[in-house]
């Protein structure tokens, strides 16, 4: 692990914040780090507003959108929300779907099918428009690079608007409307909506002339927040507003499907960390296990018994998926070890019966192990299709579009992408990759880093530190917990081992001359044991611990040395 300090604040900048805010320097200054400068600044951070949400008429062509869904609904057409199988794609269609059915009866879903149909707008969904009769496709999460599928349906007769947060290509689809803040066209305020995000945005816009207030979409909130935290979209600017009111909605009055997923769950209140680990695996096993239409069905149920009847099914899938994901990542490891790829600088893997729904999952698990850029490969129909991940600091859809000679078709971020190619050109992509990887990254990138906000000694950490962190949350990308770094400190002799396969490290630290001793957890550092028995250095986040009852500040190791 590369421990590296965030750089320090204009220090002028930092005490004239902590004097304004009567915080401590430290608070001032992890502020300062992101972009809080002024009491203003520290006001909007703190306290989120719904009146920060942007007008959604900002969006480029959000007028054109709303004036031809008035005009389906004026007309009785029937009208197909389309979206993506993962858990942006289905809590958008199922937000999307939800606010038009208050307004009329012909709207139905469409999930594609991951395996016949693959990602995005299909041919095979257009057919299914033209079969049943529908006017007008709504594609949310996907389509901005749907060229070829938007002028097929448009010579059935079949109108387009698309919502979508992925970059667009050079080309923009020719669909009735193209809503998309990355669009060079689009002069929206925040640009790093969720697919979902872009699909509340849509209903916000028809609420307008409806004379309905932002209140008035609040409860839709809990899958907007879902979806920013499931899509690891930065927590900052309107995403930090839309799921700060959203983890408010899970936690006081979620839909019935999302009440389903977390009412077997012990915790009180949950936190959007509880969310990426307990709500968005469950959506997104339906997709990866059997079929994203389950994940819609559970978000729109009215009635909870049912959806409690949802939500046992997807349980099924979601440990189905849990089996898969464990077995194809060993499988993977052995392969790298049998053709002797452990010192490359990409991790490029294949075989034909891996289950495509677990590739994406089974890519990251990987990186936990040779942490460097990595795709995971199987076959799909006749062609092979992979899942791509990075690691931090590494652009792998730029590293991708440098390969493209051998790539049929691929999409996705800067850490996650997806690609199919023909298995005849699988090795010249595998050598290609290596290459092209091998040229263009960082070294220093090859080796994890922990970010420190701040260097402190464990006397700071008092009760108003922690509360005043804790306002700090919801926490994500460009809003991550604040970690702390803390040298020189000693365990009181009682560090072990736990957990049932004794791989986590159990410690009670304390500093210098001051023998108040805080409970420390590290989560997978058990071997690390033999470091803490000098002096060492920690670095750690916040968390509170509850035991018996008794509440108290528990520091969680990231790591020591």
């Amino acid at each position: 692990m590369r421990w590296t300090l965030k750089p320090t604040p204009d220090s002028e900048k930092v005490k004239s914040l902590a004097k304004e805010l009567q915080v401590s320097p430290t608070i001032a200054r992890i502020l300062c780090q992101r972009d809080i400068n002024t009491f203003n600044e520290a006001k909007l951070f703190f306290r989120p507003s719904l009146e920060d949400v942007h007008d959604p008429f900002l969006m480029k062509d959000m007028d054109l959108a709303v004036a031809r869904i008035d005009k389906a609904i004026a007309k009785q057409e029937n009208i197909l929300v389309y979206g993506d199988y993962d858990v942006d794609g289905t809590t958008a269609v199922s937000l999307v779907a939800s606010y038009l059915r208050t307004l009329s009866p012909n709207i139905a879903t469409y999930i594609p099918d991951r395996y016949a149909e693959g990602y995005g707008v299909s041919y095979a969904g257009i057919d299914f428009a033209e079969d049943n009769d529908f006017a007008l496709i709504i594609a949310l999460d996907c389509g901005i690079k749907a060229i070829d599928k938007v002028a097929y349906a448009t010579q059935k007769g079949i109108d387009f608007i698309i919502c979508d947060h992925h970059k667009p290509g050079d080309e923009i689809p020719k669909a009735v409307a193209v809503l998309n803040a990355k669009r060079e066209d689009c002069s929206y305020p925040f640009d790093e909506l969720c697919g979902c995000g872009v699909g509340f945005k849509l209903i916000q816009a028809l609420g307008v002339s409806r004379q309905q207030t932002i209140e008035k979409f609040v409860p839709y909130l809990d899958l907007v927040a879902t979806a920013i935290a499931a899509d690891i979209v930065p927590m900052n600017g309107e995403n930090r507003v839309l799921a700060y009111y959203g983890i408010q909605v899970i936690n006081n009055n979620p839909r019935n499907g999302i009440k389903a997923l977390v009412h077997q769950t012990k915790k009180k209140e949950l936190t959007i960390t509880d969310v990426v680990f307990i709500i968005a695996p469950r959506i997104n096993a339906a997709g990866r296990m059997k079929h994203g239409n389950y994940a819609v069905e559970l978000l729109t149920e009215m009635d909870f018994d049912s959806a409690v009847q949802f939500a046992a099914d997807i349980e099924i899938f979601n440990a189905d998926r849990k089996d898969l994901d464990k077995k194809i990542t060993d499988e993977a490891l052995i392969q790298i070890i049998d053709n002797n790829e452990e010192d490359k600088f990409t991790s490029v893997v294949y075989q034909e019966d891996w289950h495509k729904g677990v590739i994406g999952i089974v890519a990251s698990r990987l990186i936990e192990k040779y942490y460097r850029p990595t795709l995971v490969f199987t076959k799909s129909g006749d062609k092979l299709a992979a899942s791509a991940r990075s690691v931090k600091g590494f652009d792998v859809y730029n590293a991708l579009l440098a390969c493209s000679e051998f790539i049929e078709q691929f999409g996705g971020h800067k850490y996650a992408a997806g690609l199919t190619l023909l298995p005849e050109n699988y090795n010249k992509f595998k050598n290609k990759f290596e290459e092209v990887v091998s040229k263009t990254i960082d070294k220093k990138l090859l080796t994890p880093e922990i970010t420190v906000d701040a260097e402190i000694e464990l006397s700071e950490i008092t009760p108003k530190l922690f509360r005043i962190l804790e306002q700090m949350a919801p926490f994500g990308p460009q809003n991550m917990k604040p970690v702390f770094k803390t040298s020189s400190v000693r365990d009181n002799g009682y560090g072990k081992k736990v957990g049932a396969d004794q791989s986590h490290l159990k410690l009670n630290v304390f500093q210098g001359d001051n023998k108040q001793t805080f409970g420390a957890i590290g989560f997978g550092l058990g071997d690390k044991l033999e470091e803490a028995q000098n002096d060492f250095d920690i670095v750690y986040t916040l968390d509170e611990n509850i035991w018996n009852g008794h509440k108290s500040i528990q520091l969680v190791l990231k790591d020591l040395k």
